[in-house]
């Protein structure tokens, strides 16, 4: 019996070492590195377009000698060896993987789902002001949304102080009350910085009227010692209820934090808190083999776009694909659950009785 064909993502690895071969900054260099970079993008695996004898140059960042670069590996008698990803480029789904797997799942993956839960407006550092970008959400079928601009901690992304915050909540509250009657909501939520502590940036009152809280960490994400105290710390802190990105990876950029992730997990659950799957593809995260151990853990998740763009929000494909290959039961992801059990985990995960 022949070898499966090489995956998008084995040659994204493969011509991620072939550009390493080519002297840096060359044409052929650079050629191999974007190649390797966007086949996480390609919707449909190389080699099934070389059995169907279909150009390799239908593919994103695919000219005609990359094309001959793929092609080789892909009709060779004796192929190269799949080789395993550096951590920084390790356990992410391509597009072709995320499309195989959604055609396959059960059509209430999509049917029931209710929600995204993490994208970004002109508040903070997103592309499309906020009434354009829930409109956009609505028009893909969701019954509510949460809007979680960053805050005033992270400067580099526009993060809103506690007065802005506040402008924002009134916005929300006048576009809620057009969409009333059409059984949609928009949620008022924040992505928070803490700090390794476990800290907020933002005054306890001014997070006190919002209906989800997500906290994240945005700096010193490149330690390579345990942080398991960093993540119980924010776990235990009493106003968030979701843990955003929670690795902090981001696809040949950065690997991530480390920590005991099964203890991690334990007190999520305890604190009754929810673990995000942060869809965009450069990030992934959770990833599968932690989802998993989130899964035996109990946790519940959380799965967000991160749009900071209308078309980002169609990366939500990716969350969905990520929990059905770990066996995220359904129930489990708040993105499935009503507004009113949404709303009332919230208040009980805060103790905002």
């Amino acid at each position: 019996m022949s070898d499966p064909p090489l995956s998008n993502g084995q040659l994204s690895e493969l011509l991620a070492l072939e550009a390493d071969r080519h002297e840096r900054g060359s044409n052929k260099e650079k050629a191999l590195r974007r190649a390797s970079r966007l086949a996480l993008f390609w919707p449909v695996e190389a080699s099934r377009l070389v059995s169907e004898e279909r150009s390799l140059t239908e593919l994103q960042a695919v000219g005609p000698w990359v094309a001959g670069v793929l092609g080789a590996w892909l009709t060779a008698t004796d192929p190269p060896e799949p080789v395993e990803p550096p951590p920084v480029r390790r356990g992410f789904l391509t597009l072709a993987e995320v499309r195989g797997t959604m055609a396959t799942a059960p059509a209430e993956w999509v049917d029931e789902l209710r929600a995204d839960l993490q994208m970004h407006t002109t508040y903070s550092d997103g592309a499309v002001p906020l009434a354009e970008m829930a409109e956009s959400a609505f028009e893909l079928g969701y019954e509510f949304i949460a809007v979680t601009d960053h805050s005033k901690g992270l400067k580099i992304a526009g993060g809103m102080d506690e007065a802005e915050l506040a402008v924002q909540g009134e916005e929300i509250r006048r576009l809620n009350d057009r969409l009333v009657v059409d059984g949609r909501r928009v949620l008022r939520s924040i992505e928070m910085d803490l700090t390794r502590e476990g800290v907020e940036d933002m005054d306890p009152a001014s997070l006190a009227p919002l209906d989800l809280v997500m906290g994240a960490f945005h700096s010193k994400l490149r330690l390579t010692e345990d942080q398991t105290d960093r993540y119980l710390a924010a776990l235990r802190n009493p106003h968030i209820t979701t843990l955003a990105h929670p690795r902090g990876r981001i696809f040949n950029r950065r690997a991530g934090l480390w920590a005991d992730w099964p203890r991690v997990f334990e007190e999520a659950a305890v604190q009754g808190k929810a673990l995000e799957i942060d869809a965009n593809p450069n990030r992934q995260d959770l990833d599968g083999d932690l989802l998993r151990l989130a899964v035996d853990a109990g946790c519940w998740i959380s799965i967000g776009t991160d749009a900071h763009s209308v078309f980002e929000l169609r990366f939500i494909e990716f969350g969905l694909a990520l929990a059905i290959r770990a066996g995220v039961p359904r129930e489990r992801i708040l993105n499935y659950r009503s507004l009113d059990d949404v709303l009332r985990w919230s208040t009980e995960t805060r103790h905002l009785r």
